[in-house]
């Protein structure tokens, strides 16, 4: 069962750095070149230094985007900076944010949650990791021997029962608060309480805990754990026992997950006849129309029906849209060649599209990484820069997988095929900093 616990804190001292958003940033795997530049130029002591720190001409062994990531936080702590909390808190965690023209507001609390390995308890997690990222994250770990970023966990709580033991609280409360690069808000109140503690602690350990962002950082905590004993250096109280961890409730109403399409380089660049052709055998298809414009009017109808096994496909030759829905015979077919697999898994539109349509009915396994977007705009906006498509041939709108099915999908012990989900917004670095050591 999970073991929700409080602890100390390293936060940002305000009195040092002024506006808590200038020292915050996104996680690191969403940070590109020109963002690390813009987080680095914006404070001196930007949490970016620590998280994804940069590589620097002559770099050693000895003397890396590593070793000068902990010398950051050595040194903060040593000027003030960064300063630990006096009281063993857990951290009620709100963030408000725009999609679509909605306002949404999703809460969640941070505290220290007891690791387990995969299979052996229930914190599950939905998506596969990469050796390499989990070897940067656990070098990283070494050195400042710090949880510097959350995970993102999920948990089933249909009356919101941990929410509800955290408002009075912090009602009344005035919370530290920073606005990141897209506008999102975001507000954090430290809860030391002891009997709030105590009813969020025993609410949640009867609960399942579905990991939705941070595999890599908590593969990298069980990791970093074993490392410690292999060391003889891990304590029966070490705090490497732990991870730190934003848990948000499956029924919170701020709680939506977005899509992820897909632009597809290395595929040949057929006409939307030609594509036709191919795949009518297991997708009744609709012809949609021609011009990349009509690309949120076809999202809108995909997405107003709800179905995973509708997807639309742009063909950038002749610019013309199909929307493909699997029929029973491709269903079979998915069945057939994903016998590895639940029926949860096998119904999902990432993985209709890319193991039955991509790999399977198209014969393209060893296509390059496609480019991701979360926007239909975005889309719309690549696809135009590629004057005849160059570089994207094809195209895919897609549904996301559901909550639901990160629980069931999480609960047969599979992994979802990469960029099933999107959970947004993403959480921000340099709130608080769980110390290893």
């Amino acid at each position: 069962m999970p073991k929700i616990s409080a602890f100390r804190g390293l936060r940002y001292d305000l009195g040092h750095v002024g506006n808590l958003s200038d020292v915050v940033a996104p996680p690191y795997d969403v940070i590109g070149p020109e963002l690390q530049d813009l987080l680095y130029k914006r404070h001196p002591a930007n949490v970016i230094r620590l998280i994804l720190n940069r590589d620097e001409p002559g770099d050693t062994p000895e003397n890396n985007r590593y070793t000068r990531a902990a010398r950051f936080l050595r040194n903060w702590q040593q000027e003030g900076v960064l300063t630990d909390d006096p009281q063993a808190a857990l951290y009620v965690y709100h963030q408000q944010f725009d999609y679509e023209g909605t306002s949404y507001l999703r809460r969640g609390f941070m505290g220290r949650v007891g690791l387990q390995k995969f299979g052996e308890g229930n914190i599950y997690p939905h998506e596969e990791t990469i050796s390499a990222a989990k070897e940067d994250r656990f070098r990283l770990t070494v050195a400042c021997r710090a949880n510097l970023s959350q995970i993102f966990g999920l948990f089933p709580d249909g009356e919101n029962q941990v929410q509800n033991a955290f408002a009075s609280a912090i009602h009344g409360v005035p919370p530290v608060e920073a606005t990141d690069h897209l506008g999102v808000t975001h507000r954090m109140w430290p809860v030391t309480d002891l009997a709030t503690i105590q009813t969020v602690a025993s609410i949640m350990h009867a609960k399942p805990i579905y990991i939705a962002d941070g595999h890599h950082r908590y593969e990298t905590a069980l990791n970093y754990r074993e490392h410690l004993a292999n060391q003889g250096e891990l304590r029966p109280d070490d705090p490497a026992h732990n991870v730190l961890m934003m848990c948000v409730s499956m029924s919170d109403p701020g709680m939506i997950v977005l899509p992820t399409h897909r632009l597809f380089r290395g595929a040949p660049n057929w006409t939307s006849e030609e594509l036709e052709t191919k795949i009518s055998s297991c997708f009744d298809l609709t012809r949609a129309g021609q011009g990349v414009g009509l690309a949120e009017t076809i999202w809108q109808q995909i997405e107003d029906q709800q179905e995973q096994g509708t997807l639309a496909l742009y063909t950038a030759r002749d610019q013309k849209w199909l929307i493909a829905r699997i029929n029973a015979d491709g269903r079979q077919r998915m069945d057939a060649i994903s016998q590895d697999h639940s029926e949860d898994w096998r119904e999902l539109g990432v993985a209709v599209l890319h193991r039955l349509l991509v790999e399977n009915i198209l014969g393209l396994r060893e296509l390059p990484k496609p480019t991701y977007v979360h926007l239909v705009s975005e889309l719309v906006s690549e696809i135009e820069s590629d004057a005849g498509g160059s570089e994207y041939p094809l195209a895919a709108l897609v549904m996301p997988a559901t909550l639901d099915h990160v629980r069931s999908i999480s609960e047969h012990g599979e992994r979802m095929p990469a960029k099933s989900t999107y959970f947004y917004p993403k959480l921000l670095s340099g709130l608080v900093i769980n110390r290893l050591a």
